[in-house]
């Protein structure tokens, strides 16, 4: 499976390709950060940051792309800039035709380092000694990128099969 990871911001949009499938060694395909700068129109950044995940698209051509899940911060319009960066992510993806996995901080810090309390550090860390690299991905937005695709890639084939079974318990009840 190949899953392009997508941590998204206004500012710094991590970006990372990883391929392989769970339970066995994982490969970094690609990684780094979709820039804008701060002091543009809003709109603006976001062409920008569809202009750099297409690119990435086109270059890696991902199955998946997994997107980290906005949550509720205290500055709200933080919350809204990433949450615009995510939906032109999502909107990239959706126009190929691709499948969206979403999937929560603590969902990616648990998968990648076992504790859903990691810090940025001991992502980068992790990260760093999973797709075998010679130092941490920078900055942490990239590294944050690639424990997306990571923690899609391990945790997918067990989603897959959960919504499996509760399709198969859902039509059986409705042949009762």
């Amino acid at each position: 499976m190949r899953v392009l990871g997508v941590d998204p911001g206004l500012t710094r949009c991590g970006v990372g390709v990883v391929e392989g499938v769970a339970g066995r060694p994982l490969t970094m395909l690609g990684v780094g950060v979709v820039r804008t700068p701060a002091d543009a129109e809003l709109g603006h950044r976001l062409v920008a940051i569809e202009q750099g995940i297409e690119e990435w698209l086109d270059l890696h051509r991902p199955e998946v792309v997994a997107v980290e899940r906005v949550f509720s911060q205290h500055n709200v319009s933080t919350v809204m800039g990433t949450a615009q960066a995510s939906a032109v992510a999502m909107l990239c993806a959706a126009r190929r035709g691709l499948p969206v996995a979403l999937h929560t901080p603590s969902e990616v810090k648990a998968a990648v380092t076992g504790s859903g309390r990691a810090d940025k550090a001991q992502i980068g860390a992790m990260v760093t000694r999973l797709l075998r690299l010679s130092e941490p991905p920078r900055p942490a937005d990239a590294a944050d990128a690639l424990a997306l695709a990571i923690c899609h890639i391990w945790r997918a084939p067990a989603q897959n099969r959960l919504q499996q079974a509760v399709a198969l318990h859902a039509s059986k009840g409705r042949t009762r």
